[in-house]
């Protein structure tokens, strides 16, 4: 992100006042530090899969409070606002679900095909690693609040990101230093460990990233947002079928039930979209033609006026 950042917004980029790095570090904590230290720790209670279905619960947490914020206009007598509030509604049963009914565990028909050496076992706590998830995805939403209104003061995405990395990892590292005593916790040998950290910081901070503001540019967001579900699927596929991880009955229904939600709240957004957009449209519609009236009414004047001379 950041020689992105640095050569295409050199030319809009506002200078970094204190007070608008004090709010660049207040994002880092919420959106950065706080979300992916939980996120990461509830691994060790749940299930990849219970934890890729759970974060599809973003868009309706971010709609809960963009609703409070009175960011978000919720009309209940129009069908788009219904479709809001209902896929909202049905996203945390689906995580409701998820939390209060574990399952029973669907057997491996096969031995995985891909065996880690020396993974650390999972200590399954359900309940503890849901309220992390949840934990996570609510700092997630508020995240994604805020970040609206610092693009307004500082409009150059791509350096805000690369700000917020640098700045998100300097407080994790802080916090490791203050819980994390040993220090083999910070020694990386040429394992699945070091390939992992390459792989998150290039692909999921780097190129993903890019490509989501790419897509946003030509689409739209809601376009984007309507893939998100696809990740449960592969990471249900890639955790049962290869790394034979456990997948537990409650974690599916939940995530279906989760994933129907997130596409009843995004069909809403989407109409709401469109109902802009024409909106937008009739009002330039009726603005040209109000011009092109007084530019002839303008010319009659005129034609009139020099007919009239002698």
């Amino acid at each position: 992100m950041l020689p992105f950042g640095y050569f295409l917004e050199r030319k809009k980029r506002p200078k970094l006042t204190l007070a608008l790095f004090l709010e660049i570090f207040v994002l880092s904590i919420v959106g950065v530090s706080l979300t992916l230290n939980m996120y990461f720790a509830s691994l060790r209670y749940t299930s990849p899969t219970f934890l890729a279905a759970v974060v599809n619960t973003t868009a309706s947490l971010t709609f809960i409070m963009a609703a409070v914020l009175r960011l978000e206009v919720v009309d209940l007598r129009d069908p788009r606002g219904i479709a809001k509030v209902l896929g909202t509604f049905v996203s945390l049963v689906g995580v409701t679900t998820m939390t209060l009914y574990k399952g029973p565990a669907i057997k491996n028909l096969w031995h995985p095909l891909v065996d880690i050496q020396g993974k650390s076992p999972i200590h399954e706590n359900w309940l503890k690693g849901s309220i992390l998830t949840v934990a996570s995805c609510v700092c997630w939403s508020m995240w994604f609040i805020m970040q609206a209104f610092t693009l307004k003061r500082y409009p150059a995405p791509l350096s805000l990101t690369a700000w917020m990395s640098l700045v998100g990892a300097a407080q994790s590292a802080v916090f490791t230093v203050i819980v994390e005593h040993k220090a083999a916790a910070w020694t990386m040998g040429f394992n699945i460990d070091l390939w992992a950290t390459l792989y998150a910081g290039v692909v999921c901070s780097g190129i993903i990233i890019f490509f989501q503001f790419r897509c946003t540019e030509e689409k739209g967001p809601v376009f984007v947002t309507m893939f998100n579900p696809l990740t449960t699927l592969l990471v249900a596929v890639l955790a049962y079928f290869v790394l034979g991880e456990k997948l537990y009955m409650g974690s599916i229904l939940g995530g279906v039930i989760v994933i129907v939600g997130l596409y009843l709240l995004l069909w809403g957004k989407d109409r709401d979209q469109e109902a802009q957009t024409g909106k937008a449209e009739q009002s330039y519609l009726a603005c040209d033609q109000k011009n092109d009236s007084a530019v002839h009414q303008t010319f009659s004047a005129e034609r009139e006026g020099s007919q009239c001379e002698p």
